[in-house]
């Protein structure tokens, strides 16, 4: 295309100017997600379209100039595509190994009256993190959770509360979680530095949860439980798996892996090789199944499938490469907004607005997680909660020598843990449709997803595990800076 599309030299933004994309793209966003039910990518192709518009028009910014910033953007996600399609084939192969059903399996025998809520939070943080879906988790094992605290007598909203909890858990947590892959790639940090921070902040906060849930469910410790519903989803799993302690072993492997600071891509090519083995020599799948499931993901059907059998089926009916394209379309859409709004220095106008309000690492840290906030209301998408605010604070991280991982962490303690506390957010509206059990009502409950973001600014306050970049990573970043200085 021609650079000769706009011949004014372009222009530093003014705030106003540099809210105009963002106030269209909620526009667009609430008649295309909220009123007609649509998935976020065309809302966001039309916002990418009006961002370049008021380039073209106001700051005389040439095409040549937004395609490269779009292509930049695009290009430091790259990894996290890559990873993803790979997570996707690594979850096929893992459900047909028996490995994701094992875990399944043996998190349901933790089922007990006197610690129902506390033990609901941690059933959903192995579903979770074995799918690295807090969806799949929440519309399946936590759809029969809820279903046995109606007959426990137990409220509602406390049991949606623990199921939330551990399943955002798992998904803030799992290197096959979507979000997981994304934040890092925003904030220049490696997967697997990015989960390994995230212990601080998540581990403090699930303690803390799932002591407050202990203590509630007490009060229930004397209600009987009817395990027959549980009992049917484990007859379920074993009448389709082996199930033996031996699948354990692959994602023992991978989270050592994780422990040695194996490079995310070769560790989880080889959580797949792991997987093919343990499909052929366990579950006796031939090769050429492996292979296609790898590609295609795992469809399980009953004939005239009783309620447990359905639940099996819906949960572990997934994976494959193809199933993750729709995240990484989402990916790329949301890359090519945030990278016109970068190239167009609307993202640096907006950032030196709020960072006027920041005087340490306590306040940056704050003014990320009420952006990541403010994101999530406005949007109704957890990913344009980590991709916009990644981007827009990215370069004040560094300017205090902060290391990325800082900033990776802080964008899933607020934007993918908040984002089921709003109800027109899509994480909210699917939780409270999946579950029965409204977002008012199970809000309080959800402590994992409200305790998390006030741990991550506590310690940033404190000064505690807000890691330095080291000096090798200081020297490029005041080389690059200068560069880009002369």
């Amino acid at each position: 295309m021609s650079s000769d599309i706009s011949k004014k030299e372009a222009k530093k933004p003014s705030l106003g100017i540099a809210l105009i994309p963002i106030l269209a793209l909620v526009v667009v966003l609430y008649f295309f997600v909220v009123r007609f039910e649509q998935d976020v990518h065309v809302p966001l192709i039309i916002g990418s379209i009006i961002a370049a518009g008021v380039a073209f028009i106001f700051l005389g910014t040439k095409w040549e100039d937004l395609e490269k910033g779009i292509l930049a953007t695009i290009n430091m996600g790259m990894q996290a595509i890559i990873i993803l399609m790979i997570i996707g084939a690594l979850i096929g192969v893992w459900i047909k190994a028996g490995v994701v059903p094992t875990l399944i399996y043996y998190g349901l025998q933790m089922i007990s009256p006197g610690i129902f809520l506390a033990v609901s939070m941690v059933i959903c943080s192995i579903v979770s993190i074995a799918t690295g879906s807090s969806w799949t988790t929440a519309g399946t094992i936590g759809v029969a959770l809820i279903g046995i605290a109606y007959g426990l007598g137990i409220p509602a909203g406390m049991a949606a509360g623990a199921v939330i909890s551990g399943a955002y858990f798992g998904d803030k947590m799992s290197p096959l979680s979507d979000t997981t892959n994304l934040a890092p790639a925003m904030a220049g940090a490696t997967l697997f530095d990015h989960i390994r921070h995230m212990v601080y902040t998540t581990g403090i906060s699930y303690v803390i949860a799932f002591a407050i849930f202990v203590v509630i469910g007490l009060r229930f410790g004397g209600s009987s439980i009817d395990t027959q519903n549980i009992q049917d989803i484990m007859t379920a799993l074993s009448d389709n798996f082996k199930i033996t302690p031996l699948l354990i072993v692959p994602p023992l492997l991978v989270i050592l892996m994780v422990v040695l600071k194996v490079p995310a891509i070769p560790g989880l090519i080889g959580g797949v090789a792991l997987g093919v083995v343990f499909a052929i020599l366990v579950q006796g799948v031939s090769f050429e199944e492996v292979m296609d499931v790898a590609q295609n993901g795992v469809t399980i059907e009953f004939d005239n499938p009783t309620p447990a059998q359905e639940v099996v089926a819906e949960l572990l009916s997934s994976g494959g490469l193809q199933s993750m394209m729709w995240t990484v379309s989402l990916i790329i859409c949301a890359l090519t907004f945030g990278g016109i709004l970068e190239a167009t220095g609307m993202l640096g106008v907006m950032a030196e607005s709020l960072l006027k309000l920041v005087k340490g690492t306590g306040s940056l840290v704050l003014v990320t997680v009420l952006s990541c906030v403010f994101i999530n209301i406005v949007s109704a998408d957890q990913y344009l909660a980590i991709v916009i605010p990644g981007r827009m604070f990215k370069g004040a991280y560094a300017e205090r020598h902060l290391a990325p991982k800082n900033l990776s962490r802080t964008l899933e303690d607020a934007g993918t843990l908040t984002s089921p506390l709003i109800p027109w957010n899509t994480c909210g509206a699917f939780m409270q449709t999946a579950l029965g059990v409204p977002v008012s009502q199970y809000l309080p409950w959800a402590l994992l997803n409200l305790i998390n973001p006030l741990v991550s600014i506590a310690l940033a306050y404190l000064g505690l595990w807000q890691t330095p970049m080291t000096e090798e990573e200081i020297a490029a970043y005041e080389a690059s800076k200068a560069a880009l200085a002369a």
